[in-house]
């Protein structure tokens, strides 16, 4: 398959790469069906032992893409309904039944993070089995469709951070337990794929039996369930809420954050 906003490189250690470099990998819905058709590729590939996901350019992702011109000549070609109902189904196609799959692969997955994992990114990053940073990386968590926060985070720290609305640095993510690595910038790539090339000598097997038991167990605590829920909530909140001038981009009451992350997303020179 020829892909136009990933990089997709078959091997024993799988790597898929977000290519939108000029809009900070923002989250399209081309780039996230690419994503979506290299993870099955990969995973029906018996040469591919691990799957490493990472970015070009100088973050990992910026989020949701909210309107790049090539996003917005997207939704027009595509005819996106506007509606509860079509937003609804596109959200939950786009952001839930696929992080989902993302995280119940057959095979060990890696999230590569360096710069800035915003909301959509968190999301991604999340539902891959492990991830390494770069001592750079900021994570910015959000009561987003794939709400994996409370478990990524635990309860109180969840609702502390997300209160506040705030980056979670690299370092402080690895005393919480969201990031399993942090290395300096400039090795990050060097040690995420020697650590991704010494798992993928172990038995298919194995690793197979490992990850499904793990994601059983969290799935017996409740972990599926809570994400579907949780999206319900998400998708009525993203409609209602729209009435509070505080959640309307563009409004004076726009937190600094939000207004960051606006500016983040538009592409050099715009």
């Amino acid at each position: 398959m020829t892909y136009q906003e990933i990089i997709y490189e078959p091997g024993p250690v799988a790597r898929v790469i977000m290519n939108r470099p000029e809009y900070r990998n923002a989250q399209s819905r081309i780039l996230l069906e690419e994503i979506d058709q290299a993870f099955a590729e990969a995973a029906a590939d018996p040469e591919v032992q691990v799957i490493v996901l990472s970015g070009n350019g100088p973050d990992f992702s910026a989020g949701h893409d909210l309107g790049s011109p090539p996003e917005l000549a997207d939704r027009e070609d595509n005819g996106w309904a506007d509606d509860f109902v079509g937003v609804f189904d596109r959200q939950r196609d786009t952001r839930i039944a696929n992080t989902m799959r993302w995280r119940n692969l057959p095979k060990p997955t890696i999230a590569m993070v360096h710069g800035k994992c915003i909301f959509g990114g968190w999301m991604v990053a999340a539902s891959m089995d492990l991830i390494f940073a770069s001592d750079d990386a900021l994570f910015l968590a959000s009561h987003t469709q794939y709400f994996s926060a409370p478990w990524d985070l635990g309860v109180r720290k969840a609702k502390e951070i997300l209160f506040q609305n705030r980056f979670i640095p690299a370092r402080e993510a690895l005393e919480l337990g969201f990031v399993n690595q942090v290395y300096p910038a400039e090795a990050l790539e060097r040690y995420t794929l020697a650590y991704a090339n010494e798992v993928a000598e172990h038995s298919p097997m194995a690793l197979r039996q490992i990850k499904h038991s793990i994601n059983n167990m969290q799935d017996a605590q409740g972990f599926t369930t809570h994400i579907n829920a949780s999206f319900m909530t998400y998708a009525t909140g993203a409609r209602f809420g729209q009435a509070d001038p505080r959640m309307v981009k563009g409004r004076r009451q726009l937190s600094p954050v939000a207004r960051a992350l606006a500016k983040l997303r538009k592409p050099r020179g715009s």
